[in-house]
């Protein structure tokens, strides 16, 4: 592994990532100074955006864990310690504890790659020990268009670091079909109870982006699944008439980021528009409030519908950005490498190009830390080492390179 230069509370990996945005690194303000794209919308409570930087920022050191690999989009940690990959064009590879990458897994079935369109997240089954079982998530091609689907399978690793995936079966798919390149989610989470959180979009364009708030539809939804796709018994609208039942809540815009905290509750990040990504822990049969209620404006500059931000009938988001960090991969540090993270969520900014670290203080936002590294990151993760590490991605494919972060 390379050793990187070290500064003070963040890093650099490389000049020939585009460069970050100038943040003001003093404790006690907050980290973004940027210009705000909808000045004139205001936080409902305290600490809603631009929380303060915390007392201590610790100082950490990053080093390259592999790199020259495919344009990556999730990673997820073996118990064996080596990782699990997948390349959005549609591969799955297994990265070595040395950083090394094996040959391409076989039979991962066909994605619809293009756009924000490919091969996804993906997650070890609660008994994976002893099932060996993983799900993941796929833009997939349909003869009506494509969606989001999740499938199944037994992963069967060789000696020479590869293998191959059995028995594929897509339990779940995100309907209806849009003919589209855009806003497919996706993040896999088992909760507590075995049940599968499954974050999608709403696919971007108007005219299916509005449908998050209808019930009979599948855009812009979390669902909660059983390891068979099916809905479980105790969600939301099971009994509600032309419901699909597979439903937790709804809402929500573009979900690339899902995590558990330590209760075990399901937490997640979207994309907003201009000026409007979100964290929110989604509860049962919760509103979220997309396309109807949001922070931020069009990418126009334009309001966002009406341009409210408040309704009775909606959740207001934990914490907002304006600007955007575009998010994109999370992950709770509950390691002890680094002590000032613990119980923070970690999230990957495509635009903020590092890691922000969430402090938080009864489920709100007590601080916000930025990370920068000079690279979109793509997904976040924490090692059985207890070090983060992030996955990197340039702007259009490209290679990807997995970055370890270290306390100095």
């Amino acid at each position: 592994m390379k050793r990187l230069t070290l500064m003070l509370a963040c890093t650099a990996i490389t000049s020939a990532f585009i460069s970050t945005p100038t943040l003001a690194q003093t404790t006690g303000q907050p980290a973004e100074t940027g210009r705000a794209n909808a000045p004139d919308q205001k936080p409902s409570f305290e600490n809603q955006t631009r929380a303060p930087q915390p007392a201590t920022l610790p100082k950490i050191s990053t080093e390259v864990f592999a790199d020259d690999l495919p344009h990556l989009w999730a990673m997820e940690f073996l118990p064996d310690g080596r990782m699990l990959v997948t390349a959005k064009q549609g591969a799955m590879h297994i990265i070595s504890k040395e950083g090394d990458a094996g040959p391409a897994i076989a039979g991962v079935p066909e994605v619809a790659f293009g756009g924000q369109g490919g091969l996804l997240d993906v997650a070890l089954a609660p008994d994976y020990e002893t099932s060996g079982m993983i799900f993941f998530s796929f833009s997939e091609p349909r003869e009506d268009g494509n969606g989001t689907s999740v499938a199944s399978a037994k992963l069967v690793v060789d000696d020479n670091g590869g293998g191959k995936l059995e028995d594929v079966s897509v339990i779940f798919r995100q309907t209806p079909s849009y003919d589209g390149r855009s806003h497919f989610g996706s993040r896999l989470t088992f909760g507590p109870n075995n049940e599968l959180y499954v974050t999608v979009g709403e696919r971007s364009d108007r005219q299916p982006r509005v449908q998050a708030q209808e019930l009979g539809s599948g855009l812009g939804k979390v669902f909660r699944i059983d390891a068979s796709g099916k809905a479980l018994p105790d969600n939301p609208f099971v009994n509600t008439d032309g419901a699909q039942p597979e439903i937790w809540s709804l809402g929500h815009r573009n979900m690339q980021s899902a995590a558990l905290d330590a209760q075990g509750r399901l937490w997640t990040v979207e994309h907003g528009p201009r000026g409007g990504d979100e964290l929110n822990r989604p509860e049962a049969g919760k509103n979220y409030g997309w396309p109807e209620v949001t922070y931020g404006v069009e990418y126009n500059g334009n309001a966002v519908g009406s341009g409210i931000t408040e309704k009775a009938e909606t959740e207001q988001p934990v914490y907002y950005w304006d600007p955007v960090i575009g998010p994109s991969g999370m992950a709770f540090y509950d390691g002890d490498a680094i002590p000032e993270w613990k119980n923070a969520f970690l999230v990957g900014g495509l635009v903020s190009q590092g890691v922000v670290v969430l402090h938080m203080n009864d489920d709100k936002v007590a601080y916000e830390e930025r990370v920068p590294l000079n690279a979109r990151i793509r997904d976040v993760k924490v090692g059985p080492d207890g070090a983060v590490y992030a996955v990197t991605e340039q702007r259009g494919g490209g290679k990807s390179t997995i970055v370890k972060l270290t306390k100095a």
